[in-house]
């Protein structure tokens, strides 16, 4: 665990940052701009478990919170400095692996045969932890359109982008479980308006 002594190192000062491997990239960059959302994202999720949500996607959304500085982690060291050329690992550090995928499909799997079917496109809204896990839906879409932005010139872990995927799905299921604990209809789009 490391230990923060000291919260300001004047480093960025002038415009860029380290990445975990070493090394520096202007602040800018796509691969800092994804791993930055990563942390909006994790950040937006912290205003929704204060709001108070139900105790079975609290203990969910701590999960991933967790889950989300394994990814920032994943995406602050290049692929290049994970592994020597004969596959053995250079560098250890947390890694979002197939298995966090999984268990987001299983959260979605469980939480969606509590739920009505789908009739209609849902708005954002319903109760306050509902429309909070849609912004968080949003930021976690965000953050997966600037991950195939940065896969377009490097490589990323293999399982970044399903993780994403799969959570911005997650985040949909539980804004609709948030409203369906709550006896709060879902605010369907009417496109006839």
């Amino acid at each position: 665990m490391p230990r923060l002594t000291r919260i300001y190192t004047r480093t960025g000062d002038k415009g860029d940052t380290a990445l975990g491997a070493g090394g520096r990239l202007p602040k800018d960059d796509p691969r800092v701009e994804v791993y930055g959302t990563v942390d909006e994202l994790s950040s937006v999720l912290g205003v929704a478990l204060a709001v108070g949500l139900d105790p079975r996607l609290d203990a969910e959304l701590r999960r991933v919170q967790n889950e989300l500085f394994h990814l920032g982690a994943d995406l602050c060291v290049r692929e290049e400095d994970k592994a020597n050329p004969d596959g053995s690992i250079k560098r250890a550090g947390p890694r979002i692996e197939e298995r966090h995928v999984e268990a987001l499909e299983r959260t979605i799997d469980e939480l969606n045969t509590d739920l009505p079917a789908l009739a209609n496109f849902v708005l954002p809204g319903g109760s306050l932890g509902a429309a909070h896990l849609h912004v968080a839906r949003t930021v976690c879409r965000r953050a997966e359109r600037l991950l195939v932005t940065l896969m377009r010139s490097e490589a990323v872990g293999e399982q970044t982008l399903p993780y994403l995927n799969r959570l911005s799905d997650a985040l949909f299921v539980m804004a609709r479980w948030e409203n369906h604990r709550r006896g709060v209809d879902d605010v369907l789009w009417d496109s006839r308006a």
